[in-house]
């Protein structure tokens, strides 16, 4: 399996992240990018798509926001990393803003995904690395694996958040459907990949199954919800103490939905954070379920291109990886 990474991703170092009221260390830190490259081996390094591709699933304003939110944030005098703190929930409309902090709220939704002084970059070529990997699967490559940090479900057309800058999964979709593929995209993070769904929703070309923890107890609270039905989506909420017992069947489910979708190319968002001794999930997968999820996803058929999501239980993050891309 092609695997593919690069080493610019680094550049995405956060502090901290703001919720529950306090500040804690960044979950999303580089310690996931050593446990996960000890896992894989060899890697391949993308090839610059410039921002055509990104301009597909992301509007001009956000990806102009995104590449100078830090420097505007130095700009105003401020030190660290770029935070929001206030939001337009109730009656957005477009406005002419220029304060970064009105930026800042109006380009995010919450306050654990800080901008910080190589964000940017890290975004940018977690994007290309997304498209090299799809890229391989087009020409041929039967599964390829895309090592995207910082990850991308939770990314919507003109918002961050859930550590999430640019849509990877999204922005690989659109790359395969502009070569005239018919893309389904599975979604087996913990948590909803709501950024993916708002991109993707409604449209008839392209399918989307999630399943995930029920937003009614979990992050992103505000997606991903049952009830959720476009045509194209289905979300499998599932609560919190799930094991593989319970798991399989949901995974069957979503699997037969996709099969009827006709897809001919899979785009699979895989966290690890479904792992039982995830820090902020509550799911109880064994490292030895990853690799029975892989090859029930991997017996649809489909050429299948793999984006990394979550997964912050550092200690086992690179054989959960490992394990899952082996069941391919």
């Amino acid at each position: 399996m092609r695997c593919f990474w690069d080493e610019r991703q680094r550049a995405h170092r956060p502090a901290g992240e703001f919720f529950n009221g306090a500040m804690h260390p960044a979950a999303e830190h580089a310690g996931r990018v050593e446990a996960i490259l000890q896992a894989i081996g060899r890697t391949e390094t993308p090839a610059d798509q410039g921002m055509e591709p990104l301009l597909r699933v992301h509007s001009a304003d956000y990806l102009d926001f995104l590449r100078t939110a830090h420097q505007q944030w130095r700009a105003a005098g401020r030190e660290g990393d770029a935070y929001p703190y206030t939001f337009p929930v109730v009656g957005r409309r477009p406005l002419k803003l220029s304060r970064v902090d009105a930026l800042l709220g109006q380009y995010s939704f919450d306050t654990s995904t800080p901008v910080a002084e190589g964000t940017w970059e890290a975004a940018y070529w977690s994007a290309q690395t997304a498209l090299a990997a799809v890229d391989a699967v087009l020409e041929g490559e039967r599964t390829a694996f895309s090592f995207c940090r910082p990850p991308g479900h939770h990314a919507g057309a003109d918002y961050l958040g859930g550590y999430s800058y640019l849509s990877n999964a999204a922005i690989a979709a659109e790359q395969a459907m502009a070569a005239g593929r018919r893309v389904a995209i599975l979604d087996v993070d913990y948590h909803h990949g709501n950024g993916t769904q708002d991109v993707v929703g409604g449209r008839a070309e392209i399918a989307f199954a999630s399943i995930h923890a029920d937003p009614s107890t979990d992050y992103p609270f505000f997606w991903g919800h049952a009830d959720e039905r476009q045509g194209n989506i289905l979300n499998l909420p599932l609560p919190r103490g799930t094991d593989w017992s319970a798991y399989e069947p949901a995974l069957a489910r979503a699997l037969d939905w996709i099969a009827k979708h006709e897809a001919d190319l899979l785009i699979v968002s895989y966290g690890a954070d479904t792992f039982e001794g995830d820090p902020i999930s509550h799911f109880r997968l064994k490292t030895s379920d990853y690799a029975p999820m892989a090859g029930l996803i991997a017996s649809l058929g489909l050429p299948t291109m793999i984006v990394m999501e979550g997964g912050y239980a550092v200690h086992a993050l690179g054989a959960n990886v490992g394990e899952f891309l082996s069941g391919f």
